[in-house]
């Protein structure tokens, strides 16, 4: 019997995956596809006190990334994006409730200059008696289509307003759209003091994560959590592309995975599904296909919820 324990206590740890959520507005009709009402959002919570699921501050999965030591798969983090007013309006009275921690990514400039959809300095500073708060850039800009200079300024100007504003010192940062690539993420690696950086991929977090690409999975429309806990990080190394093809032509991708795998399904948006053969534990596809969406998200899985996924995007 303590043999058979072992290897399941083996296996699950070896296994484990933790997941980080993201959500944007709250019991705000106007945009439903950014929407989570306050029925949903007590849905989900009860869901997740009701199946023994843990939720932890953002921090402690990145003291587990840094220690290199499996995340237990019943961790979950909840983030909001853009600091919108009804988060504080409508969404914080039920994580208080929950005594549930959160991280809040502020879009500076919106708050700067009193958008009406979103939260005041003053706002962000009572929110941050219960949750982390962590910078979502200034301008809200896509960082793929800036330079350099562009991106550390924007950065800068964040952060130096937010730490006047607050005296807060954020200590990460989320991605404006979800949406980067390598000069994005090396400049805010380099230049920034930020303990991690998260994105906007479907995923789970395990001890390999990369901290400064940290997926986040998205809980806004009408969406079964239950489904959304499924999701595991297939370890892949994505080679070809790198960025989304100038002539708009995906000509072929090449992904680097674990040797026992003989064929993985593709999925590219437009195109749905597909098998494809593994070998020597690399994907080699010749594809010459026309993308249709200026975004085009590329996964590659064992099945639907076990994935790596790539999202390219048009410049």
């Amino acid at each position: 019997m303590r043999i058979l324990f072992f290897i399941f206590f083996s296996f699950v740890s070896l296994f484990a995956d933790g997941h980080i959520f993201v959500y944007h507005r709250f019991d705000d009709d106007r945009y439903p596809s950014a929407n989570t009402t306050t029925q949903q959002l007590i849905s989900q919570f009860e869901y997740l006190k009701q199946h023994n699921y843990k939720v932890v501050p953002l921090k402690k999965f990145i003291e587990k990334i840094d220690k290199k030591e499996s995340i237990p798969n019943n961790w979950v983090a909840l983030t909001i994006d853009d600091a919108y007013k009804s988060f504080y309006t409508n969404g914080l009275k039920i994580f208080k409730k929950y005594n549930y921690p959160f991280s809040l990514y502020v879009y500076v400039e919106a708050t700067r200059r009193h958008f009406g959809d979103f939260m005041r300095f003053e706002e962000i500073k009572e929110a941050s008696k219960y949750g982390e708060i962590g910078l979502h850039s200034y301008s809200h800009p896509r960082l793929q289509q800036l330079t350099q200079e562009q991106i550390i300024k924007d950065t800068k100007k964040a952060y130096d307003i937010f730490v006047k504003n607050t005296n807060i010192i954020p200590k990460s940062y989320a991605y404006p759209y979800g949406e980067y690539d390598k000069k994005v993420q090396n400049v805010l690696k380099k230049y920034f003091d930020f303990d991690f950086i998260l994105n906007q991929n479907s995923g789970s977090i395990n001890s390999k994560t990369d901290k400064y690409d940290i997926p986040r999975i998205a809980l806004v429309g009408k969406v079964d959590i239950k489904k959304k806990l499924k999701y595991k990080t297939l370890d892949a190394i994505w080679i070809k592309p790198q960025n989304f093809p100038k002539d708009n032509i995906l000509k072929s991708i090449y992904v680097k995975v674990d040797k026992k795998y003989k064929r993985l399904q593709l999925y590219i948006t437009g195109y749905g599904w597909r098998w494809v053969k593994v070998k020597n534990g690399e994907v080699k596809v010749d594809l010459n296909l026309h993308l249709k969406r200026a975004r085009t998200r590329l996964i590659l899985g064992v099945d639907t919820y076990f994935i790596s996924n790539k999202i390219i995007n048009k410049l």
